[in-house]
């Protein structure tokens, strides 16, 4: 029997949505981007969906989980773009970039340091990145790459481009708004631009953490990989952590988000307190490097 999943206010749907429906999408958003839907997201689910329905002409949901299952790439795109949350902000858990711009300020004269930011959303949190980095260089081109990937198109584009409305900047201090801001006028007035050598010093890809292959190589000094795993099962996280560390230096770090642990890989990784990872082993880590 179909069970006709109701509104949280109890109004009539323009689609029909039931839990059959609801346990499908849940199926095919935890396969193509390892996200795991709970039943307290079936109104998310249905609310975000519910545009696809209208911008594609389907229906209802039965028609539009077939165009899906007959592997609509654009339509995939933007099935997982409408899932994907993307709550970020500069300097989200500010406690974390003291703690990178030491290590990044110890490997100055020693290697070219490169960085990961795994969920980048629409930038903020990779453009923190490079200002902590530009701040703790002294140099508006330091000898550092930040890549910073997202599996959500959409929100790439907006990161790439590196243009906020003011509000978004209002917390930070006049000094750094100053320093790595372009303040927009006429028609961009009321919007600010991340300045070009930091937009330079950063590299935006779409990557799925779920995908076989990653577009990049390490080693990596850091990697950033915050408030993203509690979306994913102990399975998915594990299997991800598992790739994280061949790609880490040594004393190489590990962000994680406020209310994200690595528990279940602590044979990996141990932390360092304040939601911040290390190589349990480091020196077998290396020994393994010195070989490849």
């Amino acid at each position: 029997m179909s069970i006709n999943l109701q509104s949280s206010d109890g109004q009539d749907r323009e689609f029909a949505f039931t839990a059959e429906n609801f346990e499908k999408i849940c199926q095919l958003i935890y396969q193509h981007a390892g996200i795991s839907l709970k039943p307290s997201k079936q109104h998310m689910v249905y609310s975000r969906l519910a545009r696809r329905l209208r911008a594609t002409g389907v229906k209802n949901f039965k028609d539009y989980l077939a165009l899906l299952e007959g592997n609509n790439e654009a339509e995939w795109e933007a099935f997982v773009n409408s899932l994907t949350t993307n709550l970020t902000s500069f300097f989200r858990e500010p406690h974390h970039f003291p703690i990178l711009a030491e290590h990044v300020a110890k490997q100055k004269g020693k290697h070219n340091v490169a960085l990961w930011c795994s969920a980048s959303s629409t930038g903020e949190e990779p453009y923190s990145m490079a200002i902590t980095v530009a701040e703790a260089y002294g140099s508006f081109t330091p000898n550092v790459s930040i890549i910073a990937t997202d599996v959500d198109t959409n929100v790439l584009a907006t990161a790439d481009a590196g243009v906020y409305p003011i509000e978004r900047v209002e917390k930070l201090s006049e000094s750094i708004v100053k320093r790595f801001f372009l303040r927009g006028t006429g028609d961009q007035a009321g919007f600010v631009r991340v300045r070009p050598e930091l937009r330079a010093m950063v590299t935006f890809r779409q990557v799925n953490l779920l995908s076989d292959t990653w577009p990049l190589r390490g080693p990596l000094d850091a990697i950033f990989c915050r408030n993203v795993m509690i979306y994913f099962d102990k399975e998915t996280q594990l299997k991800i952590l598992q790739r994280f560390a061949p790609l880490l230096q040594p004393d190489g770090l590990v962000f994680a988000g406020h209310s994200e642990s690595f528990y279940n890989a602590m044979h990996l990784f141990k932390s360092r307190g304040k939601t911040v990872y290390e190589l349990t082993n480091p020196k077998a880590h290396a020994h393994q490097q010195a070989r490849k």
